[in-house]
């Protein structure tokens, strides 16, 4: 059997990924491989450099350390996010605090010094196709995977450019099929639970048209899996409506809620489950 953690997008969210992967490894659930797309790039990069119940407590506090504000995620004052929007055109944050925060914690390991294969998408902007990094720097290949559209600009790896995995697949449950897993578990956010409505706003239409197509995917491939796959869609807990609004995205004030909340709904599907 070969077990693979395949670990969603969603920005703040990902918080949640943490209870879950903490219920995994307190049921000695471990992985063989770890898919990450977005912030499951980044949480998957520190649980594929260290795939034991240990890692939690790190992860706990980068969480943490991310502040109401954002500050430590995106490290800019108001004015200076509306002067950088001006002056660009096409972001309102830097990348270099998220970028500084990874190398603190990962350093310069690459992928082929990792325990466990670790594999991370982004979207290539040149071949408007998506792109797995799975040699060369983690560092790089997470900011890639983590340039969410407007909000950090395109990350250039070796003269390429990338966008947010998210945009060509978020919960990538195929690419852990085509990679040979058997046994899969899903660290996703809770947006796919949420039923969508029509949009009643200009800035409505893009988030609706965007989730329509991530759930379309993720549906599809849950659906074609082939019947000796066994995969696990973990729930995720303290999300709401909400959360997809732009403040929700800077609310850092529920993180450690959603983690407890999560966590326990895990331990409790992975005991009823017997996994």
């Amino acid at each position: 059997m070969t077990t693979a953690f395949v670990l969603g997008g969603g920005g703040i969210l990902g918080a949640v990924e943490v209870g879950m992967l903490r219920a995994l490894f307190e049921r000695g659930i471990t992985p063989d491989l770890v898919l990450g797309t977005s912030v499951g790039a980044l949480n998957g990069a520190m649980v594929a450099r260290d795939p034991s119940e240990a890692v939690i407590e790190r992860m706990l506090d980068l969480w943490r350390s991310a502040n109401q504000s954002g500050r430590e995620v995106y490290g800019d004052r108001p004015l200076r996010t509306v002067r950088r929007a001006v002056s660009t055109g096409t972001h309102i944050y830097s990348a270099k605090p998220l970028k500084q925060r990874l190398v603190e914690e990962l350093g310069d390991i690459t992928f082929e010094e990792l325990p466990v294969r670790f594999q991370v998408c982004a979207a290539s902007i040149e071949r408007a196709a998506e792109h797995w990094f799975s040699t060369g720097p983690v560092v790089d290949a997470v900011v890639a995977s983590a340039a969410v559209p407007g909000i950090l600009p395109p990350a250039e790896v070796d003269g390429e450019h990338y966008l947010d995995g998210g945009i060509v697949n978020s919960i990538p449950l195929g690419r852990a099929v085509q990679l040979g897993a058997t046994r899969v578990f899903v660290l996703q956010v809770g947006r796919i639970d949420r039923p969508l409505t029509v949009p009643k706003r200009p800035w409505e239409v893009a988030r609706v048209s965007f989730e329509i197509a991530r759930r379309h995917r993720f549906n599809r491939e849950l659906a074609e899996l082939p019947d000796d796959v066994e995969c696990h869609v973990l729930p995720a807990r303290g999300t709401s409506a909400r959360d997809d609004t732009l403040f929700g995205t800077r609310d850092f004030s529920t993180v450690e809620a959603r983690i407890d909340r999560t966590y326990e709904a895990c331990r409790d599907y992975l005991a009823e489950h017997d996994a």
